[in-house]
């Protein structure tokens, strides 16, 4: 007979970390899935996407792909909004995260500042309660000897700088061997974690915070503050350049140092749209995940009474084949194991959700 958890809500999980670090791949293999996958320049997930539903030893899960903090189409208030956005709603519906996965190259000579700045920010939307439920996985084993790769994943595990603090607060490191079974085991560590709210979820939906107030919202604002004064001083420099440049009478020069101080003044600008556009992406951003949300939930009800008829009607057809085989009904007993072999077939897979 089926099991009793098929009618349940499916175990959530996210799966974030930067572009290229295999989290679509990851995804697709563990679900047997087709999302896009990227290379380490270009972003293919720039929306939140779910997986079909699938199943581990009788459990079914939806795994969360979300993009990056370094999405080449985006700017970081975007994805920011995108991702509370969606883990709001599903929280204010019930869904809980039962585990959260960070993908991290283990083929990276080191922790660069965009693995660095994403796993800060993957922090403060977690907040150290949910650390147990975390898991750092290591990808891209086949591009380094295991000699390096152990040295390096020691030095991950150790420095309080990279991936010490989940460690620190009950959450382990893996490793991915770009497997189908090796996917589904790392998920098989997940199965039995106890669903908790991220600090995010805690923040906006439970204290009732503005997206502006939250630690990620505090972190962005931070790190753009830094490229702001930073650009500044670049731009000045160059100015400086520039005078001098005109003084020799290096027209070639003074040209070049134009068309950088050009385009460090177009980014200034747009670091300075994206620190003031948070509110305003955020709720646009809510009104259509609030519109997808209330779809999908549709469909996950439609799909949990038709899960739960297909099992009534299971139960009463193996009543009858019992009841049938004591008396001798041959042809009866075979008609109703076609029937009942036609209910235990898998449900055809639905498609992916994007919430965009």
């Amino acid at each position: 007979m089926a099991s009793e958890q098929s009618c349940e809500k499916p175990i959530l999980v996210a799966v974030m970390g930067p572009t290229g670090s295999g989290k679509s791949s990851f995804i697709n293999l563990a679900s047997d899935g087709s999302l896009p996958v990227s290379d380490e320049l270009v972003s293919c997930t720039s929306e939140i996407v779910l997986s079909n539903v699938f199943e581990i030893d009788g459990r079914r899960i939806v795994i969360i792909d979300t993009p990056g903090f370094d999405d080449t189409s985006k700017p970081d208030s975007e994805i920011l909004s995108m991702i509370a956005s969606y883990l709001n709603e599903s929280y204010k519906a019930g869904m809980t995260l039962s585990g959260l996965l960070f993908m991290h190259r283990i083929s990276d000579t080191r922790m660069g500042g965009i693995s660095r700045r994403n796993f800060r920010m993957f922090r403060k939307l977690c907040g150290d309660e949910t650390l147990k439920n975390v898991l750092v996985v290591t990808t891209m084993w086949d591009s380094v000897t295991l000699q390096l790769g152990n040295a390096r994943e020691t030095q991950l595990k150790s420095d309080d700088r990279f991936f010490k603090p989940v460690l620190d607060q009950g959450g382990a490191m893996v490793r991915h061997d770009n497997t189908r079974e090796g996917a589904q085991a790392i998920l098989r560590r997940i199965l039995n974690n106890h669903p908790a709210p991220v600090r995010l979820q805690r923040e906006m939906v439970d204290e009732g915070k503005k997206i502006t107030e939250i630690g990620a919202a505090d972190e962005l604002k931070r790190e753009m503050a830094e490229l702001v004064e930073r650009h500044t001083r670049e731009i000045a420099q160059i100015k400086k350049e520039m005078e001098e440049a005109l003084k020799d009478r290096d027209e070639a020069s003074h040209r070049e140092l134009e068309e950088v101080k050009n385009q460090l003044e177009n980014e200034l600008k747009r670091h300075e749209q994206d620190r003031n556009m948070l509110s305003d992406a955020y709720a646009a951003e809510k009104k259509k995940t609030e519109e997808t949300m209330a779809r999908y939930m549709e469909e996950m009800k439609q799909e949990r009474i038709s899960r739960e008829e297909a099992n009534r009607r299971l139960g009463t057809l193996q009543q009858a084949l019992l009841k049938s085989r004591d008396e001798a009904h041959e042809k009866e007993c075979l008609l109703l194991k076609q029937q009942i072999a036609e209910l235990q077939r898998p449900p055809p897979k639905r498609g992916i959700c994007c919430i965009q």
